[in-house]
């Protein structure tokens, strides 16, 4: 009888559970172990943070925790806590190895958010650096919990979030930030974020916001892809983001895969993609296994968003029939109310 073999995924953000729960329905169990290693026990709906984090009232941390054992269909796959530091490829081989750390000590997580609260809870003047996503919806969940906070978005651009999306739809979140009481700074920039405590901050062009006395970085996150870069330096592009092929397999290591916000694909990094990446990965995975070449392909995804503005506001884009948008009703009843943490919890088994 042949050795069993492992199918590893690493990271349980959206597209790791998707690729688990498919692949778990998929493979043998007496010819495959399928192990998920997340550096947490839970997995976290990432869009409800914002709310989570300047919230008391929200009550998230109830739910947005959701336990990763529910993942895997008919038991057939493990999570293991730890971390991925580095991978090495077997030469001549299709395998290889991982170096996982064992290094989950806060079990806890609830201190980090309570003293958060406790930030948002005192600041008389909040400074986002930052007019994307995070940026706005952080702005709007404050305006919703602390009416009488003052807010101020730094944006480097001449409008909040970027060209993928039309003047209209970015002048359109402006306007409901505004009539919030939210300022926004265009054309500015903050590259240093003052020590706890401090009082004021000034911009790039020399712009003082002296009454500023919590400042955040809202800006968007760098890749967590350090421990791919032992398979080379040709994995990585400059940014850090893992360079793939249309069959999402790696460039030189066609038996190890990526999907998710670390790739280097010309789309917005959001949640919604991995619904287009999971398949993708799951159905290459098992013709390799099969013995035959990898042949569905990623075509990229038409691009949307939902932009919250609190429980109660925002604005959505999508990008069919030449684009379009549509207001608060809309953003209320799809996202803002609840921020979509039943569907996620669903999805993970919950």
């Amino acid at each position: 009888m042949s050795e069993k073999k492992n199918v590893v995924i690493v990271g349980a953000g959206y597209a790791g559970p998707a690729i688990a729960t498919s692949l778990s329905a998929q493979l043998d169990p007496a010819k495959y172990d399928l192990i998920l290693f997340n550096s947490r026990p839970y997995a976290v709906p990432l869009p409800a943070c914002a709310r989570l984090v300047v919230s008391p009232s929200s009550k998230l941390e109830e739910t947005v925790f959701v336990p990763l054992d529910r993942l895997y269909k008919k038991g057939n796959g493990e999570t293991r806590v730890g971390i991925v530091k580095s991978i090495e490829a077997k030469q001549d081989q299709n395998g290889g190895a991982i170096l996982v750390i064992n290094n989950w000590f806060q079990k806890d997580v609830l201190p980090h958010v309570n003293a958060w609260r406790e930030k948002f809870a005192s600041a008389k003047h909040v400074v986002l650096a930052g007019g994307g996503a995070v940026g706005i919806e952080i702005a709007g969940e404050i305006k919703d919990e602390y009416p009488n906070t003052s807010v101020t978005i730094v944006q480097g651009d001449k409008r909040l979030l970027n060209s993928t999306y039309p003047d209209s739809f970015r002048t359109g979140i402006e306007q409901r930030l505004r009539a919030r009481g939210v300022e926004i700074l265009f054309n500015q920039y903050i590259d240093d974020i003052p020590e706890e405590g401090s009082l004021g901050v000034i911009t790039r062009d020399g712009t003082q916001i002296p009454t500023a006395d919590l400042v955040i970085s809202t800006r968007g996150p760098s890749p967590n892809t350090a421990f791919v870069a032992s398979l080379g330096s040709s994995t990585l592009s400059g940014s850090g983001h893992i360079k793939v092929r249309p069959t999402l397999q790696l460039l030189n290591h066609p038996h190890i895969f990526a999907a998710g916000d670390v790739i280097d694909w010309v789309e917005q990094k959001q949640a919604v993609k991995t619904r287009g990446h999971a398949p993708v990965v799951a159905a290459n995975v098992m013709s390799l296994l099969g013995g035959k070449e990898a042949s569905k392909v990623y075509q990229g995804s038409t691009e949307m968003i939902v932009i919250t503005n609190g429980r109660n506001g925002g604005m959505a884009y999508f990008a069919f029939f030449g684009g379009f948008t549509l207001g608060d009703w809309f953003a209320r009843y799809f996202r803002s109310r609840e921020l979509l943490v039943g569907t996620f919890r669903s999805a993970w088994g919950y």
